[in-house]
């Protein structure tokens, strides 16, 4: 299996690659296949990007057809047939039976790109430059979307100076810490030297912070100190959205309705390049094109969108999912926690994560070189990679699930021997 061809050529950004360094051909499921005919399973899920897994048949069948008809593949925005049914599907499937109300911005086709549109949006509507986020999130790899992301390692790297953003303590962050008193204090107080934000902006799980569900409670907190203050409340559901905490929205367990919420990565229904901004409609000030992108017109992403919500409504994924997180929970619980006291586990639905970081954060890598050596596909998330990570396709069979749960708690166990 040669490798040699990337290495000579690819940018040395890359970065997947080096934790798994094998040429892949075929995915179906949960199971990705390599050159050598070795079958993987992956509990690593695209990033996020395939939750109804690898060439999920119903989807890629929509897909094909769609594809044999000559339809149109590229239409910037214009009007396509493909666009109206993804838009009514997510309004009328999704968005509407949950008792919420939003306008659809289609972005350029990443998460990081609807998050600068929402910054722009909020931003042009409050007449404000500043925004509240949360340390330890991530929101992308743009300057905008950078500026609000805390990773110091990523922030780094731009070569520029990053500005309008408040980092707030995470409520994790330090025991005892009121952070929705804190936030007020910062408005309140005449000599807190920090500007009213326009838009606070959030994950309801923080996924690359460390596995970080935020409570019920704090997200209810959160919506009611942004009315109190005119500050507009942005969710970003890239990742966390379309399911994977075992809710369509990642949100909705708090009952709250958010201004904004951004979503992309599993959107485009099995791994198709999709970006969205979905905005209350009093909000949509935008004047034509002030916000736009070439490959805002998916028509490929738009069928199998539109298919992805079909196929999870008419296979519960949501209730399979939660169902399966239990069963992800108890695992942990019984099988990794006991092998060590500072272990910690964290997580909802199918997204779980292992912390290391009171032993050695660098065993979250060794635990993934082991699994990887016994082909299970993770990866790791949080301050210093110390936190191993679980997020396979939400349709992983229970067997296979329970399977690589297994090669876990043995790489966890030889790691910490």
């Amino acid at each position: 299996m040669s490798t040699g061809t990337f290495e000579k050529y690819e940018s040395e950004v890359r970065s997947y690659c080096r934790h798994f360094p094998k040429v892949f051909t075929d995915a179906k499921g949960a199971v990705l296949t390599d050159e050598d005919g070795n079958k993987y399973i992956d509990f690593f899920c695209g990033a996020g990007a395939v939750n109804y897994g690898h060439n999920n048949p119903y989807i890629k069948q929509k897909v094909v057809d769609y594809l044999a008809t000559d339809g149109i593949i590229h239409a910037l925005d214009m009007y396509t047939a493909p666009k109206r049914d993804f838009i009514e599907g997510l309004e009328k499937k999704i968005i509407e039976p949950r008792g919420l109300k939003y306008k659809i911005q289609f972005c350029g086709p990443t998460g990081t790109n609807a998050n600068e549109a929402a910054l722009k949006l909020a931003r042009k509507i409050k007449g404000r430059r500043n925004i509240f986020a949360f340390m330890g999130c991530f929101h992308g790899m743009t300057l905008g979307s950078l500026a609000l992301t805390s990773e110091m390692y990523a922030r780094n790297a731009c070569g520029a100076t990053l500005t309008d953003v408040t980092h707030i303590p995470a409520p994790y962050m330090f025991k005892g810490l009121d952070v929705i008193e804190y936030m007020q204090t910062l408005l309140d107080d005449d000599h807190s030297a920090i500007e009213k934000p326009a838009a606070l902006i959030m994950e309801s799980v923080q996924a690359e912070g460390g596995i970080f569900p935020f409570s019920n409670e704090f997200l209810r907190g959160v919506r009611e100190f942004c009315d109190k203050n005119d500050i507009l409340l942005i969710i970003d559901d890239v990742q966390m959205g379309c399911c994977r905490t075992g809710t369509f929205f990642s949100f909705e367990r708090a009952g709250i309705a958010p201004d904004m919420v951004v979503m992309s990565k599993s959107i485009g229904g099995m791994g198709m390049p999709l970006a969205i901004l979905l905005l209350k409609e009093e909000l949509d000030c935008w004047k034509p094109g002030e916000h736009n992108g070439t490959f805002r017109g998916n028509q490929l992403s738009f069928v199998a969108g539109a298919a992805s919500f079909d196929y999870l409504l008419e296979n519960n994924v949501e209730a399979e999912t939660r169902r399966k997180g239990e069963l992800v929970k108890s695992f942990l619980e019984k099988e990794v926690l006991p092998l060590d006291p500072r272990l910690q586990v964290r997580g909802m639905g199918l997204i779980w994560g292992i912390d290391f970081s009171a032993i050695d954060p660098e065993l979250s890598e060794a635990v993934i070189e082991k699994c990887f050596d016994e082909r299970l596909i993770c990866e790791c998330a949080g301050r210093n990679g110390a936190v191993f990570k679980i997020m396979p396709p939400l349709v992983i069979e229970d067997e296979l699930l329970m399977k690589g749960l297994e090669i876990v708690a043995k790489a966890v166990k030889e790691v910490l021997r």
